[in-house]
């Protein structure tokens, strides 16, 4: 499909750290096959972005979702990788050069949780691989954003959306301090990583969801989570992955233009 082109134009004193408003605005989703990143995808698209839709398993679901993407008039493009493993990041990043163009948002979505457990319960191999998707896999993608979105590498700027957790804050105690941990690094590598680029072009912000009614939960052993625990949240409900997906693409647009750093809570007033 032919490529739409956004013609909104930043303003004189936005233009230099933003995508030329001639370009196409391309984006990558990790873990966007289903939940928070699937209708971050498709929210996007709405917004004018042209949309790389990144999936670990279910290949089935991502095409569902990239075809949703082209229904509302944006490109998108499927790739497989793991984000845990350096060799499949470095391939997706070639794919989308390839297939859609330079790159200018990142959404560091994909992420895991594992079945409750206290902490003298947890074994390194299940540290090791929620360390390894949720705090590197973020690092590593970042990492080959930059390449293409910062100015000292001659990009034209952009955005970067890191997922995070209100379990950042809250430590899940007797369930997952393990996926609370990494989502408190991934709070303090947005900061300092948006410190670090604040020159160079590119914006990187969070997201720190609450309870939200995704699979997710199911993943983590804990179904019917959401609906247990809505009774405690301030606005006595869930949130939807459409809620989250609202701040992300704020967070990436040029209405954000002067956001950096910041991390943003879509908890209900948990």
């Amino acid at each position: 499909m032919q490529a739409m082109t956004d013609t909104t134009r930043p303003t004189p004193s936005q233009a230099s750290d933003q995508t030329p408003s001639n370009a196409p605005r391309i984006l990558l989703v990790t873990g966007a096959s289903r939940g928070i990143g699937a209708a971050t995808a498709r929210l996007a698209a709405r917004a004018g972005w042209d949309v790389a839709v990144n999936y670990t398993r279910d290949a089935t679901a991502a095409q569902a979702v990239a075809q949703e993407v082209r229904a509302l008039g944006r490109r998108a493009l499927v790739v497989q990788a793991d984000v845990a493993d350096e060799a499949q990041v470095l391939a997706m990043f070639e794919a989308v050069d390839a297939g859609l163009g330079r790159l200018s948002g990142l959404v560091n979505n994909a992420g895991v949780v594992d079945m409750p457990a206290r902490v003298d319960e947890m074994t390194v191999a299940r540290l090791q691989r929620m360390w390894a998707i949720n705090i590197t896999g973020s690092f590593v993608c970042a990492r080959e954003a930059l390449k293409r979105m910062s100015r000292r590498h001659g990009g034209s700027g952009g955005s970067i959306v890191n997922l995070s957790s209100a379990a950042a804050k809250l430590g899940s105690p007797n369930q997952y301090v393990d996926y609370a941990a990494s989502k408190g690094a991934v709070d303090t590598f947005t900061l300092g990583l948006a410190r670090e680029v604040a020159n160079e072009g590119v914006r990187v912000n969070g997201v720190r969801p609450g309870i939200i009614d995704t699979d997710i939960h199911a993943s983590g052993g804990l179904p019917d989570r959401a609906a247990q625990v809505a009774p405690s949240v301030p606005m006595q409900r869930a949130g939807t992955a459409e809620e989250v997906a609202a701040a992300v693409v704020w967070l990436l647009s040029d209405e954000a233009s002067y956001a950096t750093g910041t991390t943003i809570d879509i908890t209900g007033g948990r």
